[in-house]
């Protein structure tokens, strides 16, 4: 392998075959440049599904009061349903939930209107309002940057807490510390105890967090909320929907509709979406990894072809080295190194061109399902092993039947 003659020698050939030479390089390049470019795309896929799961985490479930469509019991349909702090109780000791939020709608509800004004000196704009119990936190991608969340004694004793958006500090404080200054909240005043952020980005992040039952006691809720929210853990989809299904059934018993009354209770069950996306998204990944595979072996079954044309191309030669001595372990050593030298070297060529252009489907930013798409440097690393060593096996065979020709038959042919 680091005999200088013998590399000197594979240049050589290299060079009296340039069209033979380029046409095998751009075979292997384009095998491993698929296979790099597809393996990208399926990470990319797995990236890109839990970016749009961010704004909620992937195992909550969320169920919101509604109206019936169903008749029950005398009642008719269309009846308007509201849940109340007991349902939050209740739904808390069921099994398998794992945290648990109710959320009291001071103004509209879950998707718009809830926006009030919140002031701090001269400076006034409006933000969310989201009246929570403190395991809220648990159920998005909030994260704390100063001070805390709301915690037990928060909602135990109605205090006026309040945990706000980065861009609600800067707008009302500017560089100021706003832990522990107070901000107005539709002229009801409440103490700022932290500050979050939110991988959901600016949207997510302009929102304000009180609890649930200081929001009912100042803002005439009464016992009243709008939806609960759960995690269930590492529950599956099978069971999270059972998890569900007591919830609903416990409220149905409770406010009178019929437990299979399909839009008296919506439900928004982040894990059997998340779980069928990825379900969805492994199967295209799977396809992808069998097609990238595929392209490349056909890539170096070209260049055990090739190898193999060549050797009987230098059937002369081979005989003229084994009359002069040559082993046959040269003459293996000899071909498989110049089958390894241009399938490695191609395969680099077609590694760095797949890098590059996953670089550049990065930047163009093409869809929101394809995030940071990429590879990792062990799967790197190892098609690059596997390159070196596809590249020993197309040449080691045309190699082995060189090894075995008769100098005497192979001078007498030429």
């Amino acid at each position: 392998m680091f005999s200088l003659d013998r590399w000197q020698e594979v240049f050589d050939t290299l060079r009296r075959n340039k069209l033979r030479t380029v046409l095998t390089a751009i075979s292997v390049a384009w095998g491993i440049l698929v296979m790099v470019v597809l393996l990208g795309l399926g990470r990319g896929l797995d990236n890109g599904l839990r970016f749009n799961f961010r704004r909620e985490a992937s195992n909550s479930i969320w169920m919101s009061a509604a109206k019936t469509s169903i008749p029950f019991q005398g009642y008719d349909v269309g009846r308007h349903l509201t849940f109340e702090n007991r349902d939050f109780e209740r739904a808390k000791a069921v099994a398998g939930v794992d945290h648990i939020s109710g959320q009291y709608f001071i103004k509209g509800g879950q998707f718009g209107g809830g926006e009030m004004t919140i002031r701090h000196g001269v400076k006034a704009n409006t933000f969310g309002v989201n009246a929570v119990h403190p395991d809220a936190i648990y159920l998005g991608a909030t994260e704390m940057v100063a001070g805390r969340f709301l915690d037990a004694p928060d909602v135990a004793l109605k205090r006026k807490s309040a945990v706000i958006g980065k861009p609600v500090a800067r707008f009302l404080f500017g560089d100021d510390d706003p832990i522990g200054q107070w901000v107005d909240v539709a002229s009801v005043p409440f103490q700022v105890v932290g500050v979050f952020g939110d991988e959901g980005g600016e949207e997510q992040e302009r929102q304000i967090y009180i609890p649930v039952t200081t929001a009912q006691l100042a803002f005439n809720g009464s016992d009243r909320l709008g939806m609960l929210s759960i995690t269930v853990g590492d529950a599956d989809s099978v069971q999270a929907k059972a998890i569900t299904k007591e919830i609903v059934a416990q409220l149905a018993e409770r406010h009178q509709f019929s437990p299979d009354d399909p839009q008296a209770v919506r439900v928004h069950d982040n894990v059997e979406q998340y779980e069928r996306f990825s379900k969805l998204f492994w199967i295209i990944s799977f396809f992808v990894v069998i097609i990238g595979l595929g392209t490349l072996a056909a890539g170096v079954v070209g260049v055990s072809n090739i190898m193999m044309i060549a050797v009987k191309e230098r059937t002369k030669e081979i005989g003229v080295r084994k009359a002069l001595g040559a082993t046959p372990w040269s003459i293996v050593m000899m071909i498989t190194q110049e089958a390894v030298f241009l399938t490695g070297l191609a395969g680099l060529l077609g590694l760095s061109a797949g890098v590059g252009f996953l670089s550049l489907l990065d930047a163009a930013n093409v869809s929101e399902f394809v995030k940071d798409p990429g590879i990792d440097l062990r799967v790197g690393i190892a098609a690059t092993l596997g390159l070196i060593f596809a590249g020993a096996l197309a040449g080691y065979f045309p190699a082995r039947a060189a090894a075995r020709v008769n100098p005497i038959h192979a001078l007498r042919d030429q």
